[in-house]
């Protein structure tokens, strides 16, 4: 009797051994993918070139994750809509005072104009939308803010007009750039 007390007694020690071990592997595990999906503070750079050239890397990802928190809260967004990559960005302002009956935004304010490949799944069907987006920008002691963000979607049919832009600033496009900035600690 005594050696199969000696038996069940190393068995259940084994047990809580492996037992212990798996749970501290899931948990290192746990943590790793914890933090690989929590935001990462980026460095922000001043310049207005090398601030959008990251800003744009990571857009698709931080778009993708406002179209998705806001289908959880059953809000009306595209349920199939997913922004593919965002890019070929360009500088060269418009000047603004000549384009407002009254004025709003300064010359001051940096202008950015990009583009989104954003992908709409159909129940039967595939669409391929290329959006063209005009952001301002202003420089804060706290950081790049977004002002205010304008779309216009590329023509749908070859040689159409194209349709009149829109404020985007609330929409995922938007909000992922606010996010982003909002991720993007200052250089000293």
């Amino acid at each position: 009797m005594g050696e199969n007390l000696r038996r069940i007694r190393n068995g259940m020690i084994k047990q809580t051994l492996i037992g212990l071990s798996m749970t501290v592997g899931c948990l290192s595990q746990l943590s790793e993918v914890y933090s690989q999906n929590s935001p990462k503070s980026t460095s922000c750079p001043s310049d207005l070139q090398r601030l959008t050239e990251l800003m744009l890397k990571d857009l698709p990802s931080y778009a993708n994750r406002v179209i998705q928190r806001e289908r959880l809260r059953d809000r009306p967004f595209p349920s199939s809509l997913y922004i593919v990559v965002a890019g070929r960005p360009e500088f060269e302002p418009l000047p603004l005072t000549n384009l407002q009956y009254q004025p709003v935004l300064e010359d001051t304010a940096q202008q950015v104009f990009f583009t989104t490949l954003e992908r709409q799944y159909g129940e039967e069907s595939l669409v391929n939308l290329e959006n063209y987006y005009w952001l301002f920008l202003t420089q804060t002691e706290k950081g790049w803010r977004s002002v205010i963000l304008f779309s216009q979607l590329a023509s749908l049919n070859d040689g159409g007009l194209p349709l009149p832009p829109e404020d985007a600033s609330n929409g995922p496009i938007g909000q992922g750039i606010r996010l982003w900035l909002r991720d993007c600690v200052p250089e000293p």
